[in-house]
């Protein structure tokens, strides 16, 4: 039985994941802004196997509540096994590019609090001296479009965060994986043109997840074709890059 702590758990990504730990009868510690949403997921999780599921409303944005969710989740589980961050919004560019406040908002949104979470969740693991920390990036860190930079630079900020904080955390014997999913069939991507051939559903990546995090993967491409795509764009020269409509 593993005792998981998921924050962002009303996510389609972080839903489709707690259902397979769920049929391993996991017992669930979420986080989520909203509590009907999240007694909504508690439901489905219970009635798919797991063992117990506690509910804790939080805005990830409010740095001081994080201790405080981390205080409640000990208490529940006694000890935490997985830890899953999978909060984060998809922010509109052109909001962002007219007013700083929105960018800065966003920003806290995907980037800061995210950062924030992991540092008090790290010190707590350290401690622990066990379990497996998942944090959801995305590919769009890899490299800054003109299409979702304010997006991109907030995850490249997760992705450099974690690669340092895996190194601390992996000398006192806990995992970290990021992930980094391409483009998934969710309510933040609706309404968004996306290649077909490219867009995935949330149960696609949350398979590759626990396979994953059971494998302790240190880095995550979902699916692994992102990869390669990625490596490609990286490698554009950006004398070339800037002129791409991307």
């Amino acid at each position: 039985m593993k005792r998981v702590l998921i924050i962002g758990a009303t996510s389609a990504i972080a839903c489709a994941t707690a259902r397979q730990w769920a049929a391993q009868a996991s017992e669930f510690f979420l986080v989520a802004r909203n509590m009907d949403k999240l007694q909504q997921v508690a439901a489905d999780l219970q009635a798919r196997g797991a063992s117990k599921v506690h509910c804790h409303t939080m805005d990830a944005t409010q740095i001081e509540a994080h201790a405080p969710m981390l205080q409640a989740c000990l208490a529940a589980l006694g000890q935490i096994d997985i830890v899953l961050i999978a909060h984060g919004t998809l922010p509109d560019q052109k909001a962002c590019e007219q007013d700083a406040g929105v960018a800065l908002q966003e920003f806290a949104n995907n980037g800061t609090s995210v950062i924030a979470l992991l540092t008090v969740i790290a010190n707590h693991m350290a401690l622990q001296r066990c379990g497996t920390v998942a944090v959801i990036s995305s590919v769009a860190g890899d490299r800054g479009r003109p299409s979702n930079y304010l997006y991109g630079a907030a995850k490249a900020a997760v992705s450099t965060f974690c690669e340092g904080l895996r190194a601390r955390l992996f000398k006192v014997g806990v995992h970290l994986i990021t992930i980094k999913p391409g483009f998934v069939d969710t309510p933040m991507t609706q309404g968004l043109k996306l290649p077909k051939a490219l867009v995935v559903s949330p149960e696609t990546v949350a398979t590759l997840i626990v396979k994953h995090v059971d494998s302790k993967t240190n880095v995550l491409y979902a699916p692994r074709f992102w990869l390669l795509i990625m490596t490609i764009i990286k490698c554009v020269p950006q004398f070339i890059f800037k002129k791409l409509n991307l």
